[in-house]
C-alpha cells in the first residue's frame, strides 16, 4: 500500500482545521482577565449542552412534525428520579439503561 504526497497534504490540512478551533481561544484567553458575570454565565454552558442532548434523545421535529418518544420520556423521567435519590453517576448510568432496556424489550 502507498501513501500518496496529496493524501498526506489532506491528513495534515485536516488536522489543522481540526485543532485550530480547539486551541485557538486557550492561546487567545490565556492572558485575558475574565469577569465574574461572564464567568458565571459560562458555568451554565455544561448543563445546557447536556440539557438540549437529553431533550433531543426523546423529542423530534421531523417530516411528519413534532413529535415526542414516550419510551425514551419515560426512562429519561425514571432515570433522573434515579439519579435524586441515589446522587451516584455509576447507579444512575446502570439504572438507566436497565430501565430503557426493560422498555425496549416490554413494548
Amino acid at each position: 500500500m502507498s501513501i500518496s504526497y496529496g493524501f498526506i497534504l489532506m491528513l495534515l490540512g485536516c488536522s489543522l482545521v481540526t485543532a485550530i478551533p480547539r486551541m485557538l481561544p486557550f492561546l487567545v484567553m490565556r492572558n485575558m482577565q475574565i469577569s465574574e458575570p461572564v464567568l458565571k454565565w459560562l458555568s451554565y454552558i455544561p448543563l445546557c449542552i447536556f440539557s438540549a442532548l437529553i431533550i433531543e434523545s426523546f423529542m423530534t421535529n421531523g417530516a411528519e412534525g413534532f413529535q415526542i418518544h414516550w419510551l425514551e420520556l419515560v426512562a429519561v423521567i425514571a432515570t433522573l428520579i434515579i439519579s435524586l435519590i441515589t446522587r451516584s453517576l455509576l447507579w444512575t448510568v446502570i439504572l438507566g439503561v436497565v430501565i430503557m432496556a426493560l422498555l425496549r424489550l416490554i413494548f
